[in-house]
């Protein structure tokens, strides 16, 4: 008889582990109150969710990959036109910085396809893209076209590092010249009819001030000089100016500039430069992180308190290479300006296949952290449920990354038949998750919430029988928008959290 009990023991838990293993995205209290549902039709399922841990693909987050790192070969120059890094866990933006000269080499003829094409690789797996252009660069002798010169736009003729030579190598505008200003405006205006309002598109950076589009005008003379060669109250102005510009001709596209327009390394919080790109609803890129080692590594964490709460802030680390070569790459620095910037992009600085190789254990870090992670811990409903009798869900909701999820949505069920047809959708419009508050690593607080919902209330037709539960995040009418992080997805971010009995009402 123990022989038997012992067998039949054993065989019993073979069968919870089978039931398990099939079910692996609920924990071992999910399947207990599965079962003790059908035993008894009033209890409730109580569905205990755990996160998996891989990096999420979301609107307005990710890494950012430097296809055109302002040189057309840095960096997709050695990615198949097949290759889009799925590879690299988290990459949702593909990011395209180039010269003005490259997209209008002509005045009124534009090279569109040099950005379309590697933009339309990404679209085509839906993934987003981002730009920058720019009008100043250092190693090149005209960013901003010949022909705005030619035209009679002011500009100087200088070498990095040098200054202002009549031999120069490289020629910068006047940022506030009117025929520059009046020949920017008109590609930006060309631009904003391909890209403003584009869902595809991510954010597109003020980039047409300074040099590299970072803000910076002292001509590549760092020692004992201004850092612009403009003083503070024309700077102002040019920034003011460009900021407006891009405002004008994307004003449905997320817009982000410079740290640097402020001053690289002036640390603090409040700048007139800053302070009015984010009353234009213009939020905040610090261009670049680990440029110097230890405690130099950024000077901005302190002003990008001012646009997280509101607006994604964007990150770009120094290029890989050097930032290694100069001893300033700290794999825990990278991560803590993550946490210090709460910060919703950050960049791949180099080519991709070297910075995976190297980085992908704090890659996989980052990506538990960056932006929002939508993550309900819990959620019960009963077991069975009559057709047109109200009924209450409760949830635990919490966002474990750094950022809020800016753009919001709401938490729905959907009940689904064995053939994937829906039967039910059930809206919880009471509580956005915009709202839902981040917190250090393990301490996010947790909502709970209450929802009544109502099942086959007049029509559609709505039969009695089982049917699967599954969870969403999305807009309001409950199509989802928001990958979690959890198995067992229907391929269109629901992810099934249990079963459900529908009976007739008043049985």
């Amino acid at each position: 008889m123990k022989k038997q009990r012992s067998l039949a023991l054993l065989l019993t838990f073979a069968a919870a582990f089978v039931a398990l293993r099939v079910a692996s995205t609920f924990s071992p209290s999910v399947a207990r109150a599965s079962e003790n549902a059908a035993e008894n039709p009033a209890s409730k399922v109580v569905v205990e969710l755990q996160d998996d841990g891989r990096a999420l693909y979301n609107p307005q987050m990710g890494w950012t990959m430097h296809f055109y790192s302002n040189v057309p070969s840095n960096y997709g120059s050695r990615l198949e036109p097949s290759d889009t890094l799925d590879w690299f866990e988290g990459c949702s933006t593909v990011y395209l910085r180039l010269p003005w000269a490259y997209l209008e080499p002509e005045e009124g003829v534009f090279n569109w396809a040099i950005v379309d094409t590697p933009a339309q690789r990404w679209i085509e797996k839906g993934k987003q893209i981002a730009f920058r252009f720019t009008t100043s660069e250092n190693w090149m002798e005209y960013a901003t076209p010949k022909w705005v010169f030619d035209a009679g736009a002011k500009g100087i003729r200088y070498t990095w590092g040098q200054g202002e030579k009549a031999d120069g190598a490289c020629v910068d505008p006047e940022f506030d010249d009117p025929i520059y200003l009046e020949k920017l405006e008109n590609f930006l205006k060309a631009a904003g009819e391909r890209y403003n309002g584009n869902p595809h598109v991510a954010f597109i950076d003020v980039g047409t001030y300074g040099m590299w589009g970072e803000g910076h005008s002292n001509l590549g003379v760092w020692a004992n000089q201004s850092f612009s060669r403009m003083d503070a109250e024309r700077t102002l102005k040019v920034v003011k100016t460009h900021v407006d510009l891009h405002k004008k001709y994307f004003p449905d596209v997320l817009l982000c500039i410079s740290d640097d327009v402020a001053g690289a390394e002036k640390p603090g919080r409040d700048f007139p430069e800053t302070d009015y790109a984010l009353s234009q609803g213009v939020s905040l890129r610090d261009d670049s992180i680990l440029v110097q080692p230890g405690d130099r590594a950024w000077f901005h964490a302190e002003m990008a308190q001012k646009f997280w709460p509101t607006l994604p802030v964007i990150l770009e680390h120094e290029h890989y290479g050097p930032s290694k070569e100069r001893g300033a790459w700290n794999d825990d620095l990278l991560m803590k300006s993550i946490e210090e910037y709460h910060a919703s992009f950050m960049s791949i600085h180099s080519f991709p296949d070297a910075e995976w190789a190297d980085l992908k254990d704090v890659v996989r870090k980052i990506n538990r952290r960056i932006g929002y992670r939508l993550a309900p811990t819990r959620v019960e409903y009963p077991a069975t449920v009559k057709i047109d009798e109200f009924f209450e869900v409760a949830w635990d909701l919490r966002n474990v990354g750094v950022a809020p999820c800016y753009k919001g949505g709401f938490v729905a069920l959907t009940l689904k038949d064995a053939q994937g047809g829906i039967v039910s959708v059930l809206v919880d419009e009471s509580f956005d998750v915009k709202d839902l508050e981040v917190g250090a690593p393990g301490e996010a607080p947790i909502v709970r919430r209450t929802a009544r919902f109502r099942i086959g209330h007049v029509a559609p037709t709505t039969k009695p029988g089982e049917y699967d539960v599954y969870l969403s995040v999305g807009t309001r009418d409950g199509t989802p928008i928001y990958e979690l992080p959890f198995g067992d997805s229907d391929g269109s971010r629901r992810y099934k959290i249990g079963r459900v009995r529908l009976e007739k009402k008043g049985k």
